[in-house]
């Protein structure tokens, strides 16, 4: 595997896919998505529930396997690794953060003891670089509780624990599904920070799925998704609807309440602008 541990990572993404069935029907819950991440960006993807959010990024950890497309973590192939190599690799340089904290955590250990047992397989050389424990723990406002056992610890003080572990490595990619829902103002705040230290300290490349607009603002880049397929994206130099390759194109929410599905538009090229006049029947 050719990605150096602790170097951020890029993502590249075509035409991904997932397919789930329920009952006698097929439901897909990612539709051709085409995403690039630049290693050591920090990027949030946004959009309602159902919309494949945590799917994306599921299969982006190679714990979901595409239906069809590809994907790459670096110079990897996610599709072409074998189990051992999708173990080894969220071991050494993928941390991830899975809804619902103590899937993330073992129950028994202190706060403490989670962080280290993160760090287990990480060479001694390369643990003097990292971020110790009691460090890691203070930099989320969790230093008076290091050492109690996880079970004794809020949902929230677990979310940050789980956080911990996760860049406990210095990874080159975190993915993190929704790291701040259950946190007051100042512990979402504390939690960004963290992110942004970790991705200034070691360039790890950081993709956070969240509802909240504020932790999009603070990353940077949002990737907004409905029915699957990428629909707008944020930049600093402004707000972007993309074009998907079947032509389709994601309108703004306020658009659609004056413009329901069936209406019908018309389509025309000035220049370098795109006009859409609605036809009345």
């Amino acid at each position: 595997m050719s990605s150096v541990p602790g170097v951020g990572l890029s993502i590249r993404c075509e035409e991904l896919v997932y397919i789930y069935c329920t009952g006698d029907v097929d439901v897909v819950a990612v539709r051709g998505v085409d995403l690039d991440v630049d290693a050591g960006e920090r990027i949030a993807l946004l959009g309602p529930s159902g919309s494949g959010k945590s799917t994306l990024l599921g299969m982006l950890g190679g714990l979901i396997p595409p239906s069809a497309g590809r994907a790459w973590i670096g110079d990897d192939e996610i599709g072409g690794l074998t189990e051992r190599q999708l173990l080894r690799m969220r071991a050494d340089r993928v941390g991830f953060v899975l809804q619902g904290a103590a899937r993330n955590l073992l129950p028994y250990g202190t706060a403490t003891d989670n962080v280290r047992f993160a760090q287990r397989s990480i060479s001694r050389a390369r643990r003097s670089d990292l971020l110790q424990p009691l460090a890691l723990l203070d930099a989320l406002g969790l230093a008076d509780i290091a050492d109690q056992p996880m079970a004794t610890l809020a949902g929230g003080e677990q979310q940050r624990v789980a956080l911990a572990v996760a860049v406990a490595n210095g990874p080159g990619l975190l993915l993190a599904d929704e790291p701040t829902s259950q946190l007051d103002e100042p512990a979402r705040d504390a939690v960004l920070d963290l992110l942004e230290a970790v991705n200034e300290r070691f360039g790890t490349t950081i993709v956070v799925v969240t509802h909240d607009e504020e932790v999009g603002r603070r990353l940077g880049r949002t990737v907004s998704m409905r029915f699957g397929q990428v629909g707008h994206e944020g930049r600093k130099d402004g707000q972007f609807t993309v074009v998907g390759k079947d032509g389709s194109v994601h309108l703004p929410d306020e658009i659609l309440a004056e413009w329901p599905p069936g209406t019908r538009v018309v389509v025309e090229l000035d220049a370098d602008h795109v006009r859409l006049t609605r036809r009345h029947p």
